[in-house]
This record gives structure tokens, sequence and C-alpha cells, in this order.
């Protein structure tokens, strides 16, 4: 008796699922690209806090600039109080009065790419006498 060739049985022909990847790809990449953040942010639920009726208006906090620039390249002593040219002494004042108003104001310091490193530590020294801490050290 002869053997005969077995027949396999796994029947029909195979799918290529690398275009069909491909195509999903590049749906995903097209829809990523065309979406637009407000669209996604207008669809957040987002709880707002109630407003608080104890709160004042004058306990609003209120965010205080101090630009430290090269005094040699620009003129001045190298202050910027809120965009006002000023002494180290008037800087003094200025934050102690921000400071009466709200320790919890953000004080931002600006610094140029040469001003002096000694400029910085005073106005954050000045900072530290009148207990703000809320800082934030940016270099232009």
């Amino acid at each position: 008796m002869a053997k005969g060739k077995k027949v396999s049985s796994d029947g029909g022909a195979a799918l290529d699922m690398t275009p069909m990847i491909d195509v999903v790809f590049q749906l995903i990449i097209f829809f990523v690209v065309t979406l637009k953040q407000e669209d996604i942010l207008s669809h957040l639920d987002a709880m707002a806090p109630s407003p608080d009726s104890k709160a004042s208006p004058a306990e609003k906090i209120e965010m205080v600039t101090i630009d430290i620039y090269n005094p040699k390249t620009q003129g001045g002593e190298g202050f910027l109080f809120n965009k006002s040219p000023v002494r180290y002494n008037q800087l003094d004042k200025e934050i102690g009065r921000a400071a009466r108003n709200n320790k919890g104001s953000t004080v931002l310091l600006r610094c140029t790419k040469d001003s002096p490193h000694s400029l910085l530590v005073k106005a954050l020294d000045l900072c530290n006498k009148y207990g703000m801490t809320n800082l934030a050290i940016f270099s232009l």
C-alpha cells in the first residue's frame, strides 16, 4: 500500500496585517495632528472653587517683578521694581511694603545674562528679610 501525501488542514490563504497596521497608524497621526487643544480643554469637567465671601479684595495676590541688570552697561544701580528704576534702599522699602500687603504674593526675579550675581543675592536677601517665600527666578 502506498502512502499518500498528507493535506494540511490550514485551509485558506493568510492575511497580511502590515498594510492594515500602516493605515491605522496614519489615521492616528492624522487625528492627533488635526486635533485642536481648545477641543480638549473645552470638554474637561473642571470644578471651579466657589467664591469665598469672606475674602476681601485687598487680599488679592499680586505679582512683584524685580529686574536685575548690569549697572556698568545700562547705568543705574541694577534694579527695576515693577519696571521702575530703584536704588537698593528703595528696593528694600518696596519689598517691605509688598510684604506688608501680602506675604503670599509672587516675587518674580528676572536677571539679564550679564547681571552680577551679587545683585541677585542682595534681592534674595531682601525677600528673605521680609518673609517673601514665593519666589521665581528667570534669566533673560
